[in-house]
């Protein structure tokens, strides 16, 4: 993987002692969870509750996905401060969002997330790759090496996982306290290093819910795995996008319920 977890990363988990089953005092790791407030140009947007590992992946990734900005924008800085738990995100163009903030729709992601609604506006004009096949045997695999692979979910819980992957090859691996969070790290990573989504494919470990689907379909990935479960909407959602949508994939077991032409 070119990303994965830091479980070394002391930041990002603590030790706290409590009582396990036998009432015998046991020290344990838990997430940390920090506020982190983004700034676009000069202007407060919003403020995430996440384990701010990767602060500047997930602030691009955040105004991606909120159609805030586009993958045309010309970004000129990227401003982490330590100690105010602040995120500046400068552009050459200076745009008023007062009113899209007021358009802002509460969804049912952890920690909050938010989609505002111009984004289900602009959804039926994007089209995904038809032509991106995937194997039930990539299937298995990815499965297999993202759930191997050392994560902060195996030391401490807590936390959702997302992976970009290309066949069955993990390529970005990003988790956080909210599986937008981690969505938005990855797309936040991908603009930046200019990585084109046209054949890549995601993996959650979260439900796959309507906020979901539509970052992903907003990201033109085409073929979203998760091992968790679907809701009805996120289903109708990607049945109108054409995004093919894999659950409840654990051990030999899988459903697709949408976008079934891309299974190879």
């Amino acid at each position: 993987m070119k990303l994965k977890p830091d479980t070394e990363n002391q930041k990002l988990t603590r030790k706290i002692i409590g009582l396990n089953e036998d009432l015998k005092r046991k020290k344990i790791d838990v997430i940390e969870e920090k506020a982190l407030t983004l700034y676009l140009n000069n202007q407060e947007i919003v403020t995430m509750m996440t384990i701010n590992d990767y602060p500047k992946y997930l602030a691009v990734g955040y105004l991606l996905n909120q159609n805030m900005i586009s993958k045309n924008t010309k970004i000129e800085s990227v401003d982490y401060d330590d100690e105010l738990n602040v995120v500046v995100v400068r552009t050459k163009n200076k745009v008023n969002y007062q009113e899209k903030l007021k358009k802002k729709i509460l969804t049912s992601g952890c920690a909050q997330g938010t989609l505002f609604g111009d984004i289900l506006e602009s959804f039926d004009k994007i089209k995904l790759n038809k032509n991106l096949k995937i194997r039930v045997k990539w299937i298995y695999e990815l499965s297999k090496k993202i759930n191997q692979t050392p994560s902060l979910y195996l030391k401490a819980g807590a936390i959702h996982g997302c992976v970009l992957c290309e066949k069955n090859k993990p390529l970005i691996y990003m988790e956080d306290v909210g599986r937008h969070n981690a969505i938005d790290k990855i797309a936040g990573y991908m603009m930046l290093k200019k990585i084109k989504p046209q054949n890549k494919i995601f993996y959650t470990t979260g439900r796959l819910t309507s906020e979901m689907v539509i970052k992903s379909v907003n990201m033109r990935i085409p073929i979203v795995i998760s091992r968790s479960g679907f809701t009805a909407w996120g289903i109708e959602l990607a049945r109108k996008s054409n995004l093919t949508l894999i659950g409840r994939a654990k051990g030999k077991k899988f459903y697709v319920l949408s976008g079934e032409s891309r299974i190879g």
